[in-house]
């Protein structure tokens, strides 16, 4: 039985998996939308969202603790500038799964994780698609 143990393996060891969510985290708040596999999203969103949290928080400590998991100086002011912004009034939730489609090759089910207040030029994107 798997009592107390949180999260999903994603057949990856430990460095890889935190590699993987770390990359994914950074494009997910580049580009405001990403479609991936439906495990990966479900995790990705946990993450994705203690981020969010430490950038609505706003401080010195919570800019430190999240530039050890960003490390890209672009993405980290974005979301302590914008992400954090728009989403000051809502007290979670930041993120949203959506099952998207079977993909081709392995008919592995993928999902779009997006955030769910999205900025200007994320709109304009996806009008654009």
């Amino acid at each position: 039985m798997r009592h107390l143990k949180h999260g999903r393996k994603l057949n990856r060891n430990q460095g890889h998996r935190k590699a993987l969510f770390r990359n994914m985290a950074i494009a997910l708040l580049r580009h405001e939308r990403i479609e991936t596999t439906d495990a990966k999203a479900k995790e990705l969103r946990g993450y994705t969202e203690k981020l969010i949290s430490l950038g609505k928080k706003g401080d010195l400590n919570s800019r430190r603790m999240a530039a050890k998991k960003i490390h890209d100086a672009e993405i980290l002011k974005k979301l302590f500038d914008d992400v954090a912004k728009r989403n000051a009034e809502r007290a979670g939730g930041y993120t949203r799964v959506v099952k998207s489609r079977f993909r081709k090759g392995d008919c592995a089910p993928l999902s779009v994780i997006e955030l769910v207040e999205k900025g200007e030029k994320a709109v304009i994107e996806n009008v654009a698609q």
